[in-house]
């Protein structure tokens, strides 16, 4: 059986995943939130510029494109951009036809299909061979997928899904170098308190945490006098974060 005509043609442009999010980043003026899926793609988000709009998975395989589809239904008049991995994006293909089945207008997925699974040795991933992301889109019915022939196409597209109807999937194939210059920050006792206080947490646990303006980044100012949480009276002695 011959290849079906609507699919795009696979692109053989090699690029590089740092450029290509850091042309990404630079696009970003109107608080768009980007979720950086797992590994490298994280990594390169970092380095191409922190900003508090940024969620980086970390620790989990392929939930950075469910993460966002529960991000745009929550804030439909928000952009939200999903970077993820072929790799990753291979073990939760079944978003894929969640996403497609919801069809939110404002989310935009790009795929970093290098080929392999770089952060464990760079063993191969089945998209190497065998399994073409966009064709594997398009048959979920996220009929607005495509291959990036190269950079200026990646951008087109880029500016394409800002004004789509439903949800876009865009894919560049990268060179297997790494590009980001550091990994993703992930110190538990800055973080934590900063992801809660995303979160809406009312916990008075968190009440002296104060946010950088320049990094994005929060640091314990001051301390509560009191010995039980205002938001659940969880005793201050534990330290399992209040939820409340």
């Amino acid at each position: 059986m011959s290849k079906s005509s609507h699919i795009p043609a696979r692109n053989t442009k090699v690029m590089n995943r740092f450029d290509l999010t850091s042309k990404l980043v630079a696009r970003l003026k109107n608080q768009e939130a980007v979720i950086g899926g797992i590994g490298n793609t994280n990594f390169d988000l970092w380095a191409a510029g922190h900003r508090p709009q940024n969620f980086y998975m970390l620790g989990s395989m392929g939930l950075a494109f469910p993460i966002a589809l529960g991000v745009a239904l929550a804030q439909p008049k928000r952009r939200i951009f999903a970077l993820e991995g072929d790799g990753s994006l291979l073990m939760q293909l079944g978003s894929l036809s969640t996403i497609a089945t919801l069809a939110p207008n404002n989310l935009t997925m790009v795929v970093m299909d290098n080929g392999v699974y770089q952060i464990t040795g760079a063993q191969p991933t089945p998209a190497a061979a065998v399994s073409d992301i966009v064709a594997i889109a398009i048959g979920c019915g996220l009929s607005n997928s495509a291959w990036a022939a190269d950079e200026e196409d990646f951008e087109r597209l880029i500016e394409q899904s800002m004004s789509a109807a439903g949800p876009a999937l865009g894919v560049p194939a990268l060179g297997v170098a790494r590009t980001a210059p550091a990994a993703t920050g992930r110190n538990p006792t800055v973080t934590s308190p900063l992801i809660m206080r995303r979160c809406g947490s009312r916990c008075a646990r968190w009440a002296g945490w104060t946010t950088s303006a320049s990094t994005g980044l929060s640091a314990l100012t001051a301390t509560s006098a009191t010995s039980t949480c205002a938001g659940c009276r969880c005793p201050r002695a534990k330290p399992d974060v209040c939820f409340a």
